[in-house]
């Protein structure tokens, strides 16, 4: 999936695939930090999707 696919909802829904994935802590050391990785990248897309909404409605709500 390219950065321009992916959507707030699509990176929660990976996260929490991710997240059940090492609970489970069934895969190697490698992979956790492959995972880890991936979700701290989308942690931060969540991260700047969410402050990207807030600010529209602070603008939207001052006219």
């Amino acid at each position: 999936m390219s950065k321009n696919e992916l959507t707030y909802e699509s990176a929660a829904k990976r996260l929490e695939e991710i997240v059940t994935i090492l609970e489970k802590n069934e895969v190697s050391l490698d992979k956790a930090l492959e995972l880890f990785e991936e979700g701290t990248k989308l942690t931060a897309f969540c991260s700047k999707k969410l402050n990207e909404a807030k600010q529209k409605i602070t603008e939207l709500e001052k006219d």
